[in-house]
């Protein structure tokens, strides 16, 4: 699968995970050099404290619109060191 945004690639991989319809590419095939920490945090009772990203494509930004659980909850371990989308970033 290949998440794409902006023209650019931002994570690329075979290897997926999919939870509630969103597919978690593995943290090492997310293209670093296009995103930045966020200050953002939510909650899901089931997986845990998510943490996000903000994607920084050819100057223009996607605020937080990567996120993963760098401590899931026992039941959504299969989502540690995973990264998923949205807002108009394009998974196929």
């Amino acid at each position: 699968m290949k998440a794409t945004w902006n023209g650019a690639t931002i994570a690329e991989s075979n290897d997926t995970v999919m939870v509630e319809g969103n597919p978690y590419f593995p943290e090492s095939a997310l293209n670093h050099a296009l995103v930045k920490s966020s200050d953002r945090h939510t909650f899901c009772p089931w997986k845990g404290t998510a943490s996000y990203y903000t994607l920084v494509v050819n100057g223009t930004e996607n605020v937080d619109a990567c996120w993963y659980y760098p401590e899931p909850k026992e039941a959504a371990a299969q989502i540690k060191g995973r990264v998923a989308f949205w807002k108009g970033v394009l998974v196929a």
